[in-house]
């Protein structure tokens, strides 16, 4: 199996742009163990609904927060996830809200952590038999006629980077916070012992900016003529 990084098409026929964020979200975290304060972009679910959370507003300014504070909250998301779902500070919810204008492709990703789809292209690839493929309303207003319906895709990060392409004297993660402060390497390779055998798209658990997709999907989009979006192939090694 052959795997692709999924990026935005940035020829000059798409004018599309979404200013958008989630509804809520949690804060990032100040570490007492690595004295770092951070969150992590990538990890969102906008298919989960925190309106039962009691402490509702504690999820709207981002900010960050003592790790206890953070702990806490957390824990009052947990039950609404999705399965499968991995939570981190900064981790987002909710629907995208905000406004959006421009000419859109089939696909929109304006943001590296965020992939949006117009429905009829989503439909179009679940009857194509695709896995896991699980577009989220959104509550964007566009500032022109005859606006597409874009759904957000809820992506699940599974699945690592080799250890070859990474730094040998890389520090371990924080055993406190989890932080584990990799970069992006120049020559990203997929660990193929990881990689999940049920999803046509995914994240990667230590770089989940990078949207994944297997060739079957790089495939059926470009045999349906879906724009907006283009493949980089990524190499693997087990």
């Amino acid at each position: 199996m052959r795997y692709f990084i999924i990026e935005e098409d940035k020829s000059p026929g798409y004018t599309g742009f979404v200013n958008a964020g989630h509804k809520w979200g949690l804060p990032g975290v100040i570490c007492p163990a690595c004295k770092a304060t951070w969150s992590a972009t990538g990890k969102d679910y906008p298919s989960v609904d925190l309106t039962p959370v009691t402490a509702l507003a504690d999820f709207v300014e981002a900010r960050a927060e003592p790790i206890e504070e953070y702990e806490r909250l957390r824990g009052l998301v947990r039950p609404l996830l999705p399965p499968g779902a991995v939570v981190k500070p900064g981790s987002s919810f909710g629907p995208l809200v905000g406004n959006a204008q421009g000419r859109f492709g089939q696909f929109v990703s304006n943001y590296s952590d965020v992939l949006l789809v117009r429905r009829e292209a989503l439909e179009k690839l679940q009857a194509e038999g695709l896995r896991g493929l699980k577009g989220c309303r959104m509550e964007v207003r566009f500032r022109q006629r005859n606006s597409p319906e874009l759904l957000e895709l809820e992506i699940l990060p599974v699945g690592r980077l080799h250890p070859k392409c990474l730094p040998p004297n890389r520090e371990p993660p924080c055993p406190r916070c989890g932080r584990e402060g990799l970069s992006l390497p120049q020559e990203p390779v997929l660990d193929a012992a990881t990689l999940p055998s049920d999803l046509d798209l995914f994240r990667l658990l230590d770089m989940s900016t990078l949207v994944i997709c297997t060739e079957r999907f790089a495939e059926a989009c470009q045999r349906l003529g879906l724009d907006g979006i283009v493949f980089l192939p990524l190499p693997t090694e087990g």
